[in-house]
């Protein structure tokens, strides 16, 4: 009887140590999905203002049907995109990124062509408006960075021995970074074409 004593309570502490790593990837991984949720929260404050602005701009000025045609359209695009935040991979996060950078271009060129509109630029609601995305803009911004930082902790445990074995036969698997747009290292070219 005692020499099965010794295997069973090794089997025990394996259960337990194996229980323990599990918890803690649970925990881990969901602070990664809380994070990924607030980025897209972050993105849809934006999409949500878009609309505002759009039409805001469409009633104090002659717009140009072009321009305010690629933010409607980018728009779009940036919200038929969605990532489940339990498997968020790079390529995932890439397309994710282009179609948000798309969006990002199309309102710095309506920011830029209201430029010509004094009398739009002096109207209360568009400020504002103004206003609330340069906001909106510098939230995703710290949500993409609070994203990484939750994503790291996870990574570096679910990767790390001896957890990474176990972490692998539970199903936890490495999660992606949100990078920048390619040739975000270069300052953008801004252009009056008056």
């Amino acid at each position: 009887m005692k020499k099965w004593i010794v295997p069973i309570a090794v089997i025990i502490l394996i259960a337990i140590w194996g229980m323990n790593v599990n918890n803690k990837a649970v925990g881990l991984e969901e602070t990664v999905t809380k994070s990924w949720a607030n980025v897209e929260s972050s993105y849809q404050r934006r999409n949500d203002l878009i609309g505002n602005l759009v039409k805001t701009v469409q009633g104090a000025a002659d717009f140009e049907k072009g321009t305010l045609e690629a933010v409607i359209n980018a728009r779009a695009k940036a919200t038929s995109i969605s990532i489940d935040p339990s498997n968020i991979t790079p390529e995932q996060l890439a397309q994710f990124n282009k179609v948000q950078g798309g969006l990002s271009g199309a309102l710095k060129s309506l920011l830029v062509t209201v430029e010509r509109y004094p009398e739009l630029k002096a109207n209360q609601n568009f400020l504002e408006l103004q206003s609330q995305l340069e906001g909106t803009e510098n939230r995703i911004n710290v949500s993409r960075d609070r994203f990484n930082e939750a994503v790291k902790p996870y990574n570096d445990y679910v990767r790390k021995m001896p957890t990474k074995f176990i972490a692998g036969l539970l199903g936890f698997d490495v999660k992606g970074y949100y990078k920048a747009d390619v040739g975000s290292e270069n300052a953008p070219d801004v252009e009056f074409d008056f």
